[in-house]
């Protein structure tokens, strides 16, 4: 998979002069706020399209917390993302043309280069050129192109997030990117609380959790559990996946996995290993707002599956994995959907919890997020929005 920085170039437009930006102290949501009224904080790297979405000499238009965001890429170089609207008619540049290391208006032709600066407008001549747009840190990896939507000054001091297992040969890897209507916190509880597998005793039987500990930092929260099937029949594809399991009878001889669920935010990731610690599956996710008060969300997520030692099982048994796991996600999404409905109908957080890792997992979203509003990537254009955006310089 491709892991490249948007490199910025360009020759300085005329009658321009650039100011250094430094960076920003965070303003973090005060405890007891509701969590669904806390913005996810836009200072860390958020995945916005698969870079196959964004084909060569084509622009792609995004949104990230009610913001539209162009992702533009040249027919030599990298992506490089700018604010979604030409200054003057407001007309969205994804709309636009791109030639060369510049995407230019579908309206009046105005052209803007990577780093923001209005290049070109046909009709001026030689007046001085407007200001240009906003820039946002860009760069691919893992077969997803991510933005910095926050202060720009702080792109290359957060640390990019380890995709899992995507780039290991002995994995095969399946992505998906559903949109779920509903808060982006309800998506980390629900991964998180293996305790409603109730909710999917169709598609898996009757399976029951074991929560076996937790671990909790500044930053993140991990919780682990195995499984116990009680009634119904093993899915074709676990078994050839994991093996068979032992019932509560002890019919079987089981294979007896670790699932681990990890919230370092504002990422999240599943890990399943067998009784030998040997990683079988890797699940990265995020979770990114789309609209202004990010009650839509637009998940990213990789499942890698470690290939199994019959050569081309994981190619036959592919198919049946997709459409199992996509139903499971089906049940989830409508079970949180209809939560965030409870929540815009009664104005305020009524759930009763009484799982200490979800109430441990409430407390760190709060305290990562930032209050309501303040979580929109930044759309002014001064002079200092003209100015290369700083990039990342490598993945921690």
């Amino acid at each position: 998979m491709s892991d490249t920085l948007s490199v910025q170039t360009e020759a300085p437009a005329r009658d321009r002069t650039t100011t250094t930006t430094t960076a920003e102290p965070t303003v973090h949501a005060a405890p007891g706020t509701d969590l669904r009224t806390v913005d996810a904080d836009p200072d860390f790297w958020y995945p916005v399209a698969w870079s196959s979405q964004v084909r060569k000499g084509k622009t792609f238009g995004v949104r990230y917390a009610g913001v539209p965001i162009a992702l533009v890429r040249p027919e030599e170089g990298s992506v490089f993302a700018l604010y979604d609207r030409c200054p003057h008619r407001q007309v969205p540049l994804s709309k636009g043309t791109v030639n060369g290391q510049t995407v230019r208006c579908c309206y009046h032709g105005w052209a803007f280069g990577r780093s923001g600066r209005c290049i070109d407008v046909p009709y001026l001549g030689k007046g001085k050129l407007p200001n240009g747009v906003r820039t946002y840190p860009c760069r691919e990896a893992g077969g997803l192109v991510f933005i910095f939507p926050g202060d720009p000054a702080k792109a290359d001091t957060v640390p990019f997030p380890k995709l899992g297992s995507v780039d290991n040969p002995a994995y095969k890897t399946k992505n998906f990117s559903p949109r779920v209507g509903c808060h982006y916190t309800f998506m980390h509880e629900n991964l998180m609380d293996m305790n409603h597998q109730f909710l999917h005793r169709r598609q898996m039987g009757q399976i029951k959790a074991r929560f076996l500990g937790q671990d909790k930092g500044e930053n993140f929260i991990e919780a682990r559990y195995s499984f116990m099937r009680s009634a119904g029949q093993q899915p074709l594809a676990e078994r050839l996946i994991f093996g068979k399991h032992k019932d509560l009878n002890g019919a079987e001889h089981p294979v007896e996995e670790v699932v681990t669920i990890r919230t370092t935010y504002p990422y999240q990731t599943l890990q399943i290993r067998d009784k030998d610690g040997d990683l079988i599956m890797d699940l990265w996710t995020s979770y990114v707002p789309v609209d202004k008060e990010q009650r839509v969300t637009q998940s990213f997520g990789l499942l890698s599956v470690l290939r199994p030692q019959t050569p081309l099982l994981i190619d036959l048994i592919w198919p049946a994995l997709g459409w199992f796991t996509n139903r499971i996600f089906l049940e989830d999404k409508d079970i949180v959907e209809l939560e965030q409905q409870a929540w815009n109908e009664q104005g305020g957080d009524r759930n009763v919890e009484i799982f200490p890792v979800v109430k441990a997992l409430r407390e760190l979203l709060t305290r990562c997020g930032v209050p309501a509003g303040k979580g929109m990537p930044d759309t002014t254009n001064p002079d200092t929005a003209a100015t290369p955006a700083p990039v990342a310089t490598g993945a921690a």
